[in-house]
């Protein structure tokens, strides 16, 4: 008789088969992808010598590891190479016991690029380590959606890659990948991970049959980036601002928070749902509503939005 697969085997199957998918030796799931930011920040920078390098439109769940962290910290502006340069070549970086660079993959509000090519050359120059959250790559970019790592080629250069499993995997939990002797420490000292319960059965083959989607139906992930292209194109060809956006994360700048949240009422009320996005949570003068399309949305219903798009934008003077 086959025995019956315990809570713990069908984790560490999940645990390998994202190790197999991130090109990675190892790999330890978290409840979500909030506290693997903080375990990684928390247990990877644990001296005051330690220096925390981050982006500037980092996700909120890197600002709050930072914090968390016993280490010095240094926010260089967005995408600012020059800046990571200088903090990199500054005597407090040359004097500290160990560097991490950390940066988003896909940035989550403007839907653009982190320079990873760059960021990794400077790393490797200055000794320092690199931690990408692809939680908004994680199905979209690379290979089968592994992520920008994959995307750029340097998935066996980039030493911690974290994400979620709430975006494109559609569950909920977080994932690290690294070496093995990273997976191995962090298991032992990270506190998020030690004093949490462990998700339930359910949520964990959820999780694993969601990356087996990915790695076997890559068609799923191409009609994603051609519904990508169609919509935002749209939404130009109307006059909205798309910003930075390079991926289907596609922002609809608006820059005044009371416009953009009554733009998000009225197209719900036209059978579309458009997120407001306002201060404090971007800049002020940045509020926007955030649109993120599927590869499961058809052509019609893509039209569809951007007719409601284009009716209530004209509506309140904003194309």
């Amino acid at each position: 008789m086959r025995p019956i697969i315990g809570t713990m085997d069908i984790h560490i199957e999940l645990e390998r088969k994202l190790a197999k998918f991130k090109g990675a030796e190892a790999c330890l799931v978290f409840q979500s992808g909030f506290t693997v930011n903080v375990a990684c920040c928390q247990s990877l920078m644990s001296d005051p010598k330690d220096l925390l390098i981050s982006d500037e439109l980092n996700h909120a769940s890197i600002i709050d590891g930072a914090r968390l962290a016993k280490a010095a910290r240094k926010v260089y502006p967005h995408k600012d190479m020059k800046a990571l340069q200088a903090i990199l070549e500054s005597p407090e970086a040359r004097a500290a016991r160990r560097k991490m660079i950390v940066t988003d993959g896909v940035f989550s509000m403007d839907g653009d690029l982190a320079p990873l090519p760059a960021i990794m050359e400077l790393a490797d120059k200055h000794g320092a380590f690199v931690m990408v959250d692809d939680a908004h790559a994680s199905g979209v970019m690379g290979k089968n959606g592994r992520g920008t790592p994959s995307h750029f080629g340097l998935s066996d250069r980039v030493q911690i890659q974290i994400g979620t499993l709430s975006k494109a995997v559609g569950a909920i939990g977080g994932y690290v990948a690294g070496e093995r002797r990273l997976i191995d420490y962090l298991a032992s000292v990270a506190r998020p991970f030690m004093f949490s319960s462990s998700h339930p059965p359910s949520v964990v083959a959820t999780c694993s049959a969601a990356v087996d989607v990915m790695m076997d139906e890559p068609e799923r992930i191409s009609k994603l980036w051609d519904n990508a292209r169609h919509f935002k194109e749209g939404l130009q060809k109307l006059g909205f601002d798309t910003g930075a956006s390079e991926t289907p994360i596609t922002p609809v700048m608006v820059g005044d928070t009371a416009k953009a949240q009554a733009f998000s009422k009225r197209l719900f009320e036209e059978g579309v749902f458009a997120l407001a996005i306002c201060y404090p949570i971007v800049a002020r003068s940045k509020d926007r509503l955030r649109t993120i399309v599927s590869s499961a949305h058809t052509t019609k219903d893509l039209d569809f939005a951007l007719e409601k798009f284009g009716k209530v934008g004209r509506e309140l003077g904003l194309i």
